[in-house]
């Protein structure tokens, strides 16, 4: 599919993507809400980072893929979230963010991918990832209960997996040089924390250790080729390994997550 078949596909859908949800979509518990309000976050870098592939011509048929099913999932979820949100706070956030998520769309599809929309694609992203932070928040805040620091705190593993590559492919391509590199710094760092604070938990099944143990391994191959950043200077070769190895890690902090939402 051509950039423009996606951009004329999605602008169609703009304003009619949240009607025609279908009537069974729903949160299951709060457990499963700040699951996929966590999973919002995730998708707004998600996004950024397959804009940014589609520019560069990194990975381009996955890129492609990647934002049609981020872009399609964001608009399920924000539904589903907004009917289940009942408490004034998450209310409040979620209505502030379907705005934004809809400037953010027209950001990523209303034309095609090239170094003049980076700002404009960046900026937007960086303002839903803060309402949608927001919201997983103020959903915690309501359980009240060890459950709900877990999945919020490995739910929001899989946006610095995101927020990681996107922040390589912003600065290789020289787009914010300066404030993707220290972006990219602090993710790794709160990764890094992260990490090991999920391993430390006495919630932990064996499964849960496990693929822990995995997302760690992984990572490893994810910084190597994180090391190989040079503002302005793309390696085409070090950017398809950023984006697949961020793929895998996301893969499996998402079922990590899901763990955590259902069984602790």
């Amino acid at each position: 599919m051509s950039h423009r078949s996606i951009a004329r596909r999605h602008v169609l859908l703009l304003g009619s993507s949240l009607i025609y949800m279908p009537a069974w979509a729903q949160v299951r518990d709060l457990n499963d809400a700040i699951n996929k309000a966590g999973r919002q976050r995730m998708l707004s870098q998600r996004c950024a980072k397959a804009w940014l592939a589609l520019a560069q011509g990194v990975r381009r048929e996955q890129a492609e893929r990647v934002l049609a099913d981020s872009m399609a999932l964001f608009d399920r979820q924000l539904v589903e979230l907004r009917a289940f949100a009942t408490a004034s706070g998450p209310r409040n956030t979620l209505a502030e963010l379907e705005p934004r998520w809809s400037a953010y769309k027209i950001a990523l599809v209303g034309a095609v991918p090239q170094r003049a929309g980076a700002d404009p694609v960046l900026a937007a992203a960086g303002q839903v990832l803060a309402l949608a932070h927001q919201s997983t928040e103020q959903l915690e805040q309501l359980s009240g209960q060890p459950s709900g620091r877990w999945v919020n705190l490995a739910g929001r593993q899989r946006m610095l997996s995101q927020r990681m590559a996107a922040a390589y492919l912003a600065a290789s391509w020289g787009v914010q040089s300066a404030s993707q590199q220290q972006a990219l710094q602090l993710a790794q760092q709160e990764f890094r924390a992260a990490h090991t604070q999920l391993l430390a938990a006495r919630e932990n099944t064996t499964l849960l250790n496990q693929e822990l143990a995995r997302v760690g391994q992984q990572f490893t191959f994810f910084e190597a080729a994180l090391q190989s950043l040079q503002p302005g200077q793309p390696n085409p070769r070090a950017q398809d390994e950023v984006f697949s190895t961020s793929e895998r890690i996301l893969q499996l902090m998402d079922g990590i997550t899901g763990q955590y939402a259902r069984s602790v």
